[in-house]
């Protein structure tokens, strides 16, 4: 038991900012009875079913631990279908394939497989579907509003700059710019197979590490190495990074590979391909952006969608 509380932990706060997402089609591909679809509101001719109201309230209630009221579960279902309809309008197409690899991409912070997560839900009776019909209207939501307040976005770095100032505490002024290291990295995975030694993977593993002395030479081999995944590059800065992993990353020299570590889809390494010297914002103009962006995504998503509620055709049964 002791071992499954982090992973519920993590789950509530990944979920937390997603609660409320739902579909009427159960984890076996079939469709709820037409008797539990009972349509309660159409939004734009999209019906709110009370199969759908049930799994927003589940849903919401094993994120937040609070049972929302009926009629604030509606409204955030008539808030999702709008955002969906206007994806539609604007021709933004979210298709099934990056609905799925937001959902994988979420049960791997949470280290677990896209399986995992879904039994998770099934256990407080939520259907997997319920949480990527919320992914597909945060896709939309995102693309919709940045794409049609794309100028208010682009912050200035003077602006960025004297609002970090105006927070700032103390006589010392604010650093714009700091040196940090810049890391190009390839993940590596070694796949464990259902039943398989994990214990052989991670000797495998241990080889490859051992022979590994250069990204041009090491990737190529790894690739032909048997069950064996070699993932798309990524850059990361010293700046973003927890200091234990820094640390372990300043400690691989380039061309090499990290320790081997085990994760929920097998043993897992990455190679240094290139460290360099770069300048970055500082940490505190990096929080000040973000915030910039947070506040200016929220003022122009309130009004666009209650400029859109006004145009929608509802109706309540």
């Amino acid at each position: 038991m002791a071992r499954n509380r982090p992973a519920r932990t993590r789950l509530t706060l990944v979920l937390g900012a997603l609660a409320g997402a739902l579909a009427i089609t159960l984890a076996d591909g079939t469709v709820a009875p037409v008797a539990a679809q009972t349509v309660v509101v159409m939004v734009n001719g999209d019906p709110i079913t009370s199969f759908d109201i049930d799994q927003r309230q589940k849903f919401t209630t094993l994120v937040t631990r609070k049972t929302p009221g009926r009629q604030e579960v509606v409204e955030e279902l008539i808030d999702e279908r709008i955002k969906i309809h206007a994806g539609r309008r604007y021709r933004l197409d979210i298709s099934d394939s990056d609905v799925d690899s937001s959902f994988a991409d979420m049960a791997k912070r949470m280290r677990m497989t896209p399986e995992q997560l879904t039994a998770t839900l099934a256990n407080s009776g939520v259907q997997a579907g319920t949480l990527k019909s919320r992914i597909r209207a945060d896709i939309t939501w995102q693309q919709l509003v940045r794409g049609k307040y794309q100028s208010s976005f682009q912050f200035r770095d003077r602006d960025v700059l004297a609002a970090a100032e105006a927070k700032r505490k103390g006589d010392e002024p604010v650093a714009d710019k700091i040196a940090a290291t810049e890391y190009v990295l390839r993940p590596i995975l070694f796949v464990v197979p259902k039943g398989g030694a994990a214990d052989q993977r991670r000797r495998d593993a241990e080889a490859l590490r051992a022979r590994f002395d250069s990204c041009d030479t090491g990737l190529p081999f790894a690739r032909h190495l048997r069950e064996v995944a070699v993932r798309e590059q990524i850059v990361k800065t010293s700046t973003d990074l927890p200091p234990a992993l820094r640390e372990i990353l300043d400690k691989t020299g380039v061309g090499r590979l990290t320790s081997p570590e085990t994760t929920p889809n097998g043993i897992e390494m990455f190679a240094v391909c290139a460290k360099r010297e770069v300048k970055v914002d500082a940490p505190v103009l990096k929080e000040v952006r973000a915030q910039l962006f947070t506040d200016t995504f929220q003022a122009k998503s309130k009004k666009l969608l209650a400029e859109l509620r006004r145009s929608a055709m509802i109706e309540r049964k």
